[in-house]
Formats: structure tokens, sequence, C-alpha cells
């Protein structure tokens, strides 16, 4: 294992706490048992264990990303993106924004070949170990959770946005951003941040604490770029300009890492990368009917994005769980762009649905998948198109938003 030595003195000698027990605390189980086998650990589950646990006083306590930083009452916490971030930061490429990181990871995997994809994405750090080399290029996506508690940046660091998101985790939403800005704070002098100037959140805490960032910072804008760029980026496949900002950031990064690739050759490799399941995914025609999944649609301004970038929209299924996220936006665009059918899903669609002065739509509220799909197909126009973009978690009726969207194309197949 490259660096073995590095990542055992980081484990030796301490009692462990293994606060959480998801992938992430299976891995880091399987990594002590492999570099320190006489360590004493414990694994603790369950936010009143964990708590309990927390409070004992362990040399070092490994907290899984969905473990809340309260639940710890006040323990110093070091994580899985921590640890491989001390001994493997200086090859890791970080992506990180509310929405558009795993798109954005995978595009750089994509224009990187040999680089290796993990993080947030659902492949563990540690569990790629084995494969790295003096040479690797490690792809992270990294989650605000994971970002919380570093203590060393990656070398490239890529934030793409700001929107109001996991508000039931952060005390506030200063506390989520803050967390997500650690990404750059933890850097290195000789690092690399690249951020979306087009985001305003993201652009003004940029602006409040960028004497405190010691990397080389890349701002980058849709709206700036050159006529090269331009051209390279008409050959992304996908819709939208969220995409084509995220596109733009990708190339810029592959360029930074390989700059003696041409722009034409970067263009024929963007042109083959597909896009990822439930992201504005066309699930196909049917009934005369096109239908698209973006279950991953939590926030607003996924929508809203989705619905711009499909031009065309004739149903939209908004809501799911509430977590309290303002939709004033997601309500104003739609009073301004009414589209023919809404459904509202969920504690979060009656909200968004109660906050229209006057509602232009057909409507329909209603929680059940198996009740929404079939009166999408019968209100909805032959040649038009049906979007799944809730604006909204999935929680209150599926495990996650890939479980949402399974389910979702599995009523479209049964028409």
């Amino acid at each position: 294992m490259y660096r073995e030595d590095q990542l055992r003195a980081l484990l030796q000698g301490k009692s462990i706490l293994i606060a959480g027990f998801g992938r992430e605390g299976r891995s880091a189980e399987r990594l002590i048992q492999r570099l320190v086998p006489d360590a004493q650990y414990t694994i603790a589950d369950g936010n009143e264990q964990i708590a309990a646990e927390a409070a004992k006083g362990y040399g070092l306590i490994i907290k899984s990303p969905g473990v809340p930083m309260r639940v710890m009452g006040g323990a110093e916490c070091s994580s899985l993106t921590d640890l491989f971030l001390q001994v493997y930061g200086d090859m890791t490429i970080g992506v990180t924004g509310t929405k558009g990181k795993s798109t954005t990871a995978s595009l750089i995997h994509h224009l990187l070949p040999g680089s290796i994809l993990a993080g947030n994405i659902g492949i563990p750090l540690f569990d790629i170990l084995d494969d790295l080399r003096e040479d690797s290029i490690v792809v992270a996506e990294l989650s605000c959770h994971q970002l919380e508690n570093i203590h060393r940046g990656p070398h490239i660091a890529v934030l793409l946005n700001l929107f109001q998101e996991h508000l039931d985790h952060y005390e506030n939403y200063l506390g989520y951003k803050m967390a997500k800005l650690q990404i750059a704070l933890r850097q290195q002098p000789g690092d690399h941040f690249f951020y979306c100037t087009d985001n305003a959140e993201l652009a003004d805490l940029v602006a409040q604490h960028s004497a405190a960032i010691a990397s080389v910072v890349h701002p980058y804008s849709i709206n700036d770029v050159s006529v090269d760029e331009d051209t390279l980026l008409d050959a992304c496949p996908l819709d939208g300009e969220h995409n084509r900002s995220n596109a733009l950031v990708a190339c810029r990064v592959a360029q930074l890492l390989r700059p003696v690739e041409t722009l034409h050759e970067m263009s024929l490799r963007l042109a083959t990368f597909q896009g990822l399941r439930h992201r504005m995914e066309k699930v196909g025609v049917y009934k005369g009917i096109t239908w698209y999944d973006d279950s991953i649609s939590t926030i607003p301004a996924a929508a809203i994005a989705a619905v711009r970038a499909l031009g065309r929209v004739d149903t939209l299924i908004l809501g799911g769980f509430d977590r309290g996220i303002d939709y004033t936006p997601l309500v104003d665009f739609l009073q301004q762009n009414p589209i023919k059918n809404l459904v509202f899903v969920g504690a979060a669609g009656r909200r968004i649905h109660s906050q229209f002065s006057i509602l232009n739509s057909q409507f329909l509220i209603e929680d059940d998948y198996t009740k929404i799909v079939p009166w999408c197909a019968a209100h909805t126009p032959q040649g038009g198109v049906v979007l799944l973009s809730p604006a909204a978690a999935s929680y209150d009726a599926f495990k996650n938003f890939e479980h949402r969207g399974d389910f979702f194309r599995e009523q479209i197949m049964k028409l």
C-alpha cells in the first residue's frame, strides 16, 4: 500500500471510536484491522450510543458523514476523508458544491484517463488504497459532512455553488456554507482552488474569507470563456447552462494537470461522456410522452435549472420530505413561467402549493407515485414532456433519491 507507514502512524497507539457504521464506518474498520490489528476500537451506531461513547475520551474518533456534529458533544473528530487527505491530499482533486458535484467529479475523471474516482459518489476513499501509486490522481466527490472537520484540503479544490441544503444537519445556513468552504481554507500554498463566480452566495463567501485562502485561486464564470473554450463546451452532451458550467471547470482542471493536451483532443473525449442516473435522465418515450428523471433535484435551484435546460415541460412533479428550505424562488419562477400540469408530493409539495397566490395550472396533490404517473400520462399531451424534479428530499417515502427515481421509472414502465 502506497504511503502505508504514514497512514498507520495516524492510527497507531490510539484508542479509536468509529462513530456510525454505514459504508464509511465499515471501511474504517477494515483499514484498522489491516494496518493496526492490535488496536483497541469501539463501534458506536445510533445517535444516543455515539454520544455516550464520544464522552469517554477516545484518542481518535472517526466520524461517519451522516453523524451530525451536535451528536458528538463537542468531542474533536476525524473522518475517513480527513485521514485520507492528510496522507494523500497532494494527489487529490476534491469536488464539492450543493449541486453538480457527482457530475463534475465524473467529468474530470472522464477527462483524465487513469484517474481514480471515489468519495461521496459511492466508493469510500479507503477502499481505493491498493490502487494508489506515486503518480496517481484521485478525483474525490466530497460532501459538506466529509469536509467539515478536515485538517488538509485537496491539492486541487473545486467549489461549484452554494444553495440552502442540509439545514437539518447544521445550526444554520452559515454553518453549512463554512463546512463546504473548508475545502479551500485547509489548502496549502501551491494548491489550486476553483470556484464559480456565477453563484452569488459562493462569490460573497469567498470574498469574505479570501485572506485565509493560501492556495492559487481560479475564479470562473460561464459568461467569461474564450472562443476556443466555447467551441470545446459545445461538445458537452449534457443539457443546461449549469452542466455547461460544470464542463467548463472540469476542462480547466484537466488542462491544469495535462496542459499538453489540445482542446480538440479534449473535445473528442468530452463528447463521449455519458450523464449519470437520476440527473435529468431521459427515461424514454412512453404513451407518446417523453419522461425525465431528475430525482437528484432536492433544492429549488435544481428544479429551476432542469426546467430551463429542457425548454419544454408540460408536467412537473414537485415535493417530498420538507426540510424547511425557502421555496419562494421556485414559486416565483413557476408563476412567471407557468407549466400546464403540476403535481405536489408530500409535505414539501403541499407547502410549495400553499405559496402560490394564483395557480394557473392543472394540479394534483398526491403522495402515491402509483397514482401520480398515470395522472401525468392522462394529462400530458402527445409529444409532451413529464419531468420529475422534486426540489425536495425523498426520505418521507423512499430510502434515497435513487430509490425514488427507480420507483418512478418502474411506474412508467407499467403504463
